[in-house]
């Protein structure tokens, strides 16, 4: 069948158009507002760890809220402690694969002042992310953050700042922004950026 030229081009319009849409679909930033549940979308980091010197760093922006729990936290109140912040949701797999790290590293090294907190994201309800807690024996607090509100607010432009799921960000002591990664995360790459802000006086 031969299409007149008006209709090719406008075939070839939707089919971009839906190509787009696709693409975009599976690159949502971490404050994308994308349902959660059994979907396995997530956003892939380009692999950095980064830090920063001590005298350059940044408080982050009010991060507080409900936890997974029903809980009010704030992690001002964190304050003379490191702080491990890691961005999660139980929709994506690299965050499953992580998980048993962090919950071990968390037990390791609370006697040594350091607190983890985690932001569950994108998580349409609280449900499969409290199923996920008990599956991987993560006892420390989650902030919900359903729509991504946290993760786009809590962090100033310029710093680092989550941009992929899972995120992980650390806090030293003074509570400022001291070190990130955008990839899951071994137990070992965690004591690499948490044991430098443990030492630090």
């Amino acid at each position: 069948m031969i299409l007149s030229r008006a209709r090719q081009v406008a075939l070839l319009t939707t089919l971009v158009t839906i190509g787009t849409l696709s693409l975009s679909s599976c690159s949502e930033g971490a404050g994308g507002n994308s349902e959660g549940g059994d979907q396995t979308r997530f956003v892939a980091g380009d692999g950095d760890l980064s830090t920063v010197p001590k005298g350059e760093r940044r408080l982050p922006n009010e991060l507080k809220g409900e936890t997974l729990h029903g809980k009010q936290i704030d992690i001002a109140d964190f304050k003379g402690k490191v702080v491990v912040i890691n961005v999660w949701g139980s929709w994506c797999p690299p965050c499953r694969a992580e998980a048993p790290s962090f919950a071990k590293v968390a037990k390791e090294t609370k006697d040594q002042g350091v607190a983890f907190v985690g932001i569950n994201t994108r998580d349409s309800s609280t449900g499969p992310a409290i199923a996920f807690e008990k599956d991987y024996g993560v006892e420390y607090d989650s902030l919900y953050d359903p729509n991504g509100k946290l993760v786009l607010n809590g962090f100033p432009k310029g710093s680092l700042n989550p941009q992929a799921i899972p995120s992980t960000i650390v806090l030293d002591r003074g509570g400022r922004i001291a070190a990130r990664a955008l990839r899951p995360l071994s137990g070992g790459d965690l004591r690499r950026m948490i044991d430098p802000l443990i030492a630090e006086k």
